[in-house]
């Protein structure tokens, strides 16, 4: 079975408000990041698959016959797909070598992509192919990164096996499924974060597959139909914090002073609801500097609240000091504790005003870059839609 060459990418994602209120049953907005990830399959003669990570250092290869010693415990072609097979991932763990429970970046990529390859052809002849996955986001920075890349391993295996078709036609420069089609391809990226994550909430998935902005609440997500493109600045505190504990700490604070804490997160859940609101109203009417107003002003409000839930940081700190100096109004994104951050950019300001306050920030230690928010979700690319550095990586190999 010889498959067609697939160009694919999906977006990272931000949370834009809600962190820790959502946890208790307030609403939370993700929004993706145009900083994508980029998948490269191309159909060989090979006999054997194999995936290349160049972010991590990282190329295997497995014979076909090795594989198909595993299509017994495949269910076989499963376009439907609601629970993870957990014999599959069993088999699978014994066959990459990690039964001790040893799961670093590489071998829970690894694992996702076997375990969504196998499900997804195990029912007819396993193709030979080299899938080459980059990414312009960091890993382990609560970005979605994982997601992004389960995405794009869905969308390309499920359009390479004929589950779903690839929708770029030949004049196309980029395209995207239809609904039926990315929910398939969120269920099976679902798949994938379960192996990485063990008990993923579903969010970072569907901001990689249907873009713009995601409403989440008590465990539904609504994909909101318009959201203006924003910018914005990224900035990775490299401040490494475990989100179990800051969970924990936030859910303690609000045992011990429930009068205090509970109307904080009634506030944030406003916070949402009252940016929710604005965001739709400058996708129907002419954006004014008072939308913008009010989004700072709904930044700062939020910043100041993940303060006193105690998933603050100095870094975090650092960051909003630096860029309120240039005007700028920024608030953590995620789990807190550092990580990484947020700056809201008016469409006036000046393209020095940004480039100062990028290497600034660099001047702290930080990882920052310029780039926006609301974009699309996972798309098919022809080669002349993706930019030249990105293809150079991705054909190297």
């Amino acid at each position: 079975m010889q498959v067609k060459d697939l160009l694919v990418s999906a977006p990272g994602k931000a949370i834009l408000h809600g962190e820790h209120a959502v946890v208790h049953g307030k609403v939370a907005l993700a929004v993706s990041l145009n900083l994508r990830t980029y998948l490269r399959l191309k159909g060989t003669t090979a006999g054997n698959v194999c995936i290349n990570l160049p972010n991590i250092d990282t190329f295997l290869c497995w014979d076909l016959s090795e594989l198909k010693q595993l299509i017994p415990y495949c269910c076989g072609k499963r376009e439907e797909v609601k629970r993870l097979d957990a014999e599959l991932v069993k088999r699978l763990r014994e066959f990459v070598g990690v039964t001790n429970g040893n799961l670093d970046t590489c071998n829970m990529a690894t694992l996702a992509f076997l375990y969504i390859y196998l499900s997804v052809f195990g029912s007819g002849e396993l193709p030979s192919l080299t899938v080459t996955v980059w990414s312009e986001l960091p890993t382990g920075a609560g970005l979605g990164s994982s997601a992004a890349y389960s995405v794009c391993l869905s969308a390309a295996l499920l359009c390479a096996s004929g589950s779903i078709p690839a929708p770029l036609k030949e004049w196309d420069h980029t395209a995207r499924w239809c609904q039926a089609d990315l929910e398939q391809i969120n269920s099976w990226a679902f798949q994938g974060e379960t192996i990485i994550h063990g008990n993923p909430s579903g969010v970072d998935n569907a901001v990689g597959t249907w873009g713009g902005m995601l409403r989440f609440l008590a465990g539904k997500i609504i994909p909101l139909s318009r959201v203006p493109l924003l910018r914005i600045l990224l900035t990775n505190t490299k401040v490494p914090r475990s989100t179990k504990v800051l969970v924990a700490g936030v859910k303690d604070k609000i045992n011990k002073f429930p009068s205090i804490m509970n109307p904080v997160l009634d506030s944030v859940d406003a916070v949402s609801c009252t940016c929710e609101k604005v965001l739709s109203e400058m996708t129907c009417e002419p954006i004014t500097g008072e939308h913008y107003n009010i989004l700072e002003e709904l930044i700062d409000i939020n910043q100041h609240h993940l303060n006193v839930m105690g998933v603050g940081h100095p870094s975090l700190d650092t960051l909003c000091r630096v860029t309120l100096t240039k005007g700028l109004h920024s608030k953590l994104t995620g789990a807190g504790g550092g990580g990484c951050g947020i700056t809201l950019l008016r469409p006036e300001t000046d393209s020095s005003v940004v480039q100062t306050t990028v290497q600034d920030l660099k001047d702290c230690g930080f990882d920052c870059w310029e780039t926006s928010i609301g974009g699309p979700g996972v798309q098919q690319h022809s080669p002349l839609s993706v930019k030249e550095e990105v293809l150079e990586i991705l054909n190297r190999y």
